[in-house]
């Protein structure tokens, strides 16, 4: 899988972007597991990529209820038994 980022809020910590292989549009946050730091992506269709993209401020509570692990069903890639807290 081959991740592009479009927009990088540093501010809010999260990115929105275009998995190059399947293009399919994702939110990412940074998460650590004590051992790694790395992203979480969570798939969102493309008004909403559009949306994000144009606003970031728009993201902030779909960002939330990633990091509270409430969209895990949207989850791109699967967490292994040691997930990560998000940061």
């Amino acid at each position: 899988m081959k991740f592009q980022d479009v927009l990088v809020s540093r501010e809010h910590m999260f990115s929105v972007g275009i998995e190059q292989d399947s293009g399919r549009f994702y939110v990412s946050i940074p998460v650590s597991n004590g051992m790694a730091d790395y992203e979480e992506y969570y798939e969102i269709n493309q008004a909403t990529f559009e949306l994000f993209r144009r606003d970031p401020d728009a993201a902030l509570p779909f960002v939330a209820r990633c990091k509270k692990r409430e969209l895990d069903e949207l989850l791109i890639v699967q967490p292994g038994t040691n997930r990560g807290t998000a940061i």
